[in-house]
């Protein structure tokens, strides 16, 4: 497969690798270089299982009432620092 490189640096990728990859507008690719000159193309995409556990636990449970007046403080410009 053959894709053109544009004067801004940008190229398109064959529909058959968008689709063979699961692309959509918006992923992320990491393009890492070998030795040897070859290029291995990685995307980034991660379940979002594998996320699970990134943050700690808070230190109180918050309720979903809560949640919605903190959200609406926040829209409406009130208790910003």
């Amino acid at each position: 497969m053959i894709a053109t490189l544009t004067s801004k640096g940008q190229l398109t990728l064959p529909k058959r690798v968008r689709h063979e990859l699961d692309l959509h507008a918006g992923d992320k690719l990491d393009f890492v270089l070998k030795s040897d000159g070859i290029i291995e193309v990685v995307p980034l995409k991660q379940p979002a299982a594998k996320l699970r556990g990134m943050l700690p636990k808070p230190r109180k449970a918050v309720t979903l009432a809560q949640m919605k007046a903190a959200i609406r403080r926040g829209a409406s410009g009130h208790d910003r620092h």
